[in-house]
């Protein structure tokens, strides 16, 4: 072996691997709607999400307080949704409920519930925009640094939509308030409108697949 050849083998031995791409379809009782995930911008918002969603990371069920290892979103419901706005899931409250539910049968209403513990917001400086486009997926909140399980998918775009960019706060640990960005859409995003357009807590969410290659949404 050449002395060049032998660098450009030892080279390519050290380097890193480059990072897959990773998608995930949301399989829902209206039809799917795939999103490319963006772990480079969000990395521990993505990972807190697919190991909530593949049942690899414990939470505590709201429900009866018990820690529990199993898919999170299994059965959720989108319970808030609002036209031209988004449509909002993820609450573990919601999972197994009847359609159309706002509460559990003890009476918690839809939108309070998590998976017991929170992390920190992944935003960009201000001025970023990150939701210039619809069918953006991001993380809901209930102020800086507190997401958990619940997310979002847009159906606004830009300047109908000016509350959820990132923007300067003392609120938070690194400055920054606003909603993490984690996914955007690749295909289904018509369904946005249409689930937001059927009501509260009327479509489920039967689960998330994910994949490497771009999903097909038909």
């Amino acid at each position: 072996m050449t002395k060049l050849a032998l660098a450009a083998a030892l080279a390519l031995a050290t380097a890193p691997a480059l990072a897959q791409d990773l998608y995930a379809t949301f399989e829902t009782t209206a039809g799917k709607i795939g999103v490319k995930l963006l772990p480079k911008d969000a990395p521990a918002t993505v990972a807190n999400f697919q190991a909530l969603a593949e049942g690899k990371k414990e939470w505590t069920d709201p429900k009866t307080g018990e820690k529990v290892t199993k898919p999170l979103y299994d059965g959720t419901l989108f319970h808030r949704v609002i036209p031209g706005f988004m449509i909002q899931g993820g609450d573990p409250l919601t999972q197994g409920a009847a359609s159309g539910a706002t509460s559990t049968t003890q009476g918690r209403p839809f939108g309070t519930g998590g998976p017991g513990f929170k992390i920190d917001d992944e935003l960009p400086r201000p001025p970023a925009r990150t939701f210039d486009k619809a069918c953006q997926l991001a993380m809901a909140n209930s102020g800086p640094d507190t997401n958990g399980s619940q997310f979002f998918i847009t159906e606004g775009a830009g300047s109908a939509v000016p509350q959820l960019e990132p923007r300067s706060c003392i609120e938070s640990k690194s400055g920054v308030c606003g909603y993490t960005r984690f996914g955007s859409g690749v295909c289904g995003c018509e369904l946005v409108g249409q689930i937001a357009r059927t009501g509260n807590s009327k479509v489920r969410l039967t689960k998330v697949v994910f994949s490497k290659t771009p999903p097909t949404c038909k």
